[in-house]
């Protein structure tokens, strides 16, 4: 099965956001996917069953419980998959990161005008003036 078949899934998607946080037993993740998407604990284990048979997570034995932690390896995988599609979204990705940064110091910059008007240099209070260049 393709990672983009497994991933395609919201159920099993779910089930590794919540094992990205880390390792978890079958049962908190069966209660967490059950109240937010209301299926069965048996539809549940078919999922986790798929990720682990897919190799997308593994499952150890901690005495009667199953913990279930993410399997890295197939992430990367994906992701190698998606690099020559990367081009249509990095410039996009980019430019926002530059516009976040100029937002970033546009804020930084008007912090410190206020600080500084809020203030001002002891200089100035005691009225004296440092010589300006010409």
């Amino acid at each position: 099965m393709h990672a983009l078949d497994i991933l395609g899934d919201p159920v099993r998607r779910r089930i590794l956001e919540l094992l990205a946080e880390g390792e978890r037993s079958a049962g908190e993740i069966g209660e967490d996917v059950q109240r937010e998407f209301g299926i069965s604990q048996p539809a549940v284990s078919q999922h986790l069953r798929v990720l682990r048979e897919s190799g997308f997570a593994t499952v150890r034995p901690d005495g009667a419980r199953r913990l279930y932690a993410i399997a890295p390896e197939p992430l990367e995988n994906a992701a190698a998959w998606f690099d020559p599609f990367r081009r249509f979204w990095q410039p996009h990705l980019d430019a926002l990161g530059t516009e976040l940064a100029r937002g970033r110091r546009a804020r930084r910059l008007a912090a410190e005008r206020e600080t500084d008007a809020a203030n001002p240099d002891s200089d100035e209070e005691s009225g004296t003036t440092e010589p300006q260049e010409e």
